[in-house]
């Protein structure tokens, strides 16, 4: 079974970096996403800013253990765009990221390998260029419970460092906690002799 609990992901967009090949120009840029409406948003707008280049290539990776991709070649040879960024999403191990490469065409062809190379390197560069961070996968849960168990509940998050996302405390108090993947199994048995209290996972 993975217990991986961890992934990579960047903080922020990168800054743009410029890669040139027979005066063809190749900005790079990676942006934190976590659905495809932002993909959408992004793109638009890069479009908008870089409206006289010709291709704007991108591959996107979203989701930590359900992994969702594209790719696009945006009019370029199939595979010589969106497949390269891809890869470099791949040999960075890095998720909810999309990174768009936008090409101003110099007038001198680079055959598929020039461009394979130049999409390639532009994606790598944006992402050195990225602050990449370790973050952990996290299961949620809810505790339910009556507000005369608030100190017996309070106590055990506080003993087991537990992190409150969202409280509710009113008659029937609802306590939404994050819990990293691998501690998840211990969490129920902590607050079994509690047996007023109920506590449901999340999905």
């Amino acid at each position: 079974m993975d217990h991986k609990d961890t992934y990579k992901t960047i903080t922020a967009p990168s800054k743009e970096v410029l890669f040139k090949d027979k005066n063809s120009k190749f900005f790079g840029f990676s942006f934190p996403v976590t659905n495809e409406e932002e993909v959408k948003q992004i793109i638009d707008q890069l479009k908008k800013r870089h409206h006289s280049a010709r291709h704007w290539c991108y591959a996107w990776q979203i989701g930590t253990e359900t992994i969702r991709y594209r790719s696009n070649d945006d009019g370029e040879p199939s595979n010589s765009a969106g497949q390269p960024i891809y890869g470099q999403i791949q040999s960075f191990d890095v998720t909810n990221i999309l990174i768009v490469v936008v090409r101003y065409f110099g007038g001198v062809k680079l055959g598929v390998g020039g461009l394979i190379n130049a999409y390639r390197t532009s994606a790598q560069l944006a992402l050195e260029n990225s602050n990449i961070i370790e973050k952990t996968i996290n299961i949620d849960f809810i505790i339910i419970f009556e507000y005369k168990d608030m100190n017996k509940v309070m106590r055990i998050i506080k003993e087991h460092n537990l992190n409150i996302t969202k409280q509710e405390l009113e008659l029937n108090c609802k306590i939404h906690i994050s819990v990293r993947k691998k501690l998840a199994d211990k969490i129920k048995p902590i607050f079994s002799p509690l047996y007023e209290i109920k506590i449901e996972r999340l999905d």
